[in-house]
């Protein structure tokens, strides 16, 4: 599986076990497989859903900040990737 690099960590919210993602390039959606990439996260999971100021979105595209639960503990600067099929 290749991936293609579509961001990096903003900020991390322990409590609600959410993260803000600012999109750098191309796009994610709803349903994509991400990989988190950094100094101590390094885990895949699916794009369960976005939001854009508190509301839902179903695609983000380069240079949106979005937020998006996470299933690991993650860092800021930690790159997120989407991993695409061959």
């Amino acid at each position: 599986m290749a991936e293609q690099k579509v961001g990096v960590v903003t900020h991390h919210f322990s409590k609600i076990g959410a993260a803000a993602l600012k999109i750098t390039d191309g796009e994610l959606g709803v349903g994509d497989t991400t990989h988190v990439k950094g100094h101590t996260s390094d885990f895949t999971q699916t794009v369960d859903s976005m939001q854009v100021e508190h509301e839902s979105v179903e695609v983000a595209r380069q240079g949106d900040e979005v937020g998006m639960k996470t299933a690991e503990f993650v860092r800021e600067n930690d790159a997120v990737f989407k991993v695409v099929a061959d």
